[in-house]
């Protein structure tokens, strides 16, 4: 499939042609959805933590005599019923993340990306640069290319004043290519990809062999 390419100033700057087995087939929601669990988990602390009735300080003395108070047994203050005591089965410090296959992940990248191909949110960039370095103006031109919530890839070296300059507009992202993932993409409305960030996203998935992952 061919797509515009546009400049800064919301110019004209020819046309790229896009891969069909990256940028046009069916997204599947069910691949997108097990995507984003993956990275979502993976990307928890893990370091909940309670205190169990071993882990509490609290005496360790007998609260009442053992029989004729009228009232249940008890022993020390630390178990769950009493306030102080330690929590049962309260959460531990642990790893969320769980497996998901690589060709899984590469093929909800592909989904990922044919689904703001599909739904006319994919915009492709010529250059992703700052003159100036100035927030207010690079604000000015994303505004004039209708950008008020993407996420704009670059190649593998972004350009340090386009950063400083764009780090500071709300809902805006720039990453570069090596940084490219499933839950950003979906999470801003419009997916930015510099001329760069295309080349280096076919060259990605030929040396995968994306011929041999399913579709």
């Amino acid at each position: 499939m061919r797509a515009d390419v546009t400049s800064l100033d919301a110019a004209g700057a020819g046309s790229v042609e896009l891969d069909d087995q990256i940028f046009n087939l069916d997204p599947r929601p069910d691949i997108l959805q097990r995507m984003v669990r993956w990275q979502l988990a993976k990307r928890r602390a893990g370091t909940h933590h309670a205190q169990d009735r071993s882990e509490v300080t609290v005496t360790g003395k007998k609260m009442i005599k053992q029989k004729g108070t009228g009232g249940a047994r008890h022993g020390d203050k630390s178990a769950p019923q009493f306030r102080g005591g330690g929590k049962a089965f309260g959460p531990k410090p642990r790893d969320h993340a769980f497996g998901l296959p690589k060709k899984v992940r590469a093929l909800a990248l592909r989904h990922a990306l044919s689904a703001k191909a599909k739904a006319g949110e994919l915009v492709v960039l010529d250059k992703a640069t700052s003159a100036d370095g100035k927030t207010k103006a690079l604000k000015g031109r994303f505004e004039q290319l209708g950008l008020e919530n993407a996420l704009f890839i670059d190649g593998a070296e972004l350009e340090p004043a386009f950063v400083r300059a764009a780090r500071n507009i709300p809902n805006i992202d720039v990453l570069p290519i090596q940084g490219i993932n499933v839950y950003d993409i979906l999470r801003r409305r419009k997916l930015v990809l510099t001329r760069a960030a295309v080349e280096a996203l076919e060259a990605r998935f030929k040396s995968k062999g994306s011929e041999a992952l399913p579709s």
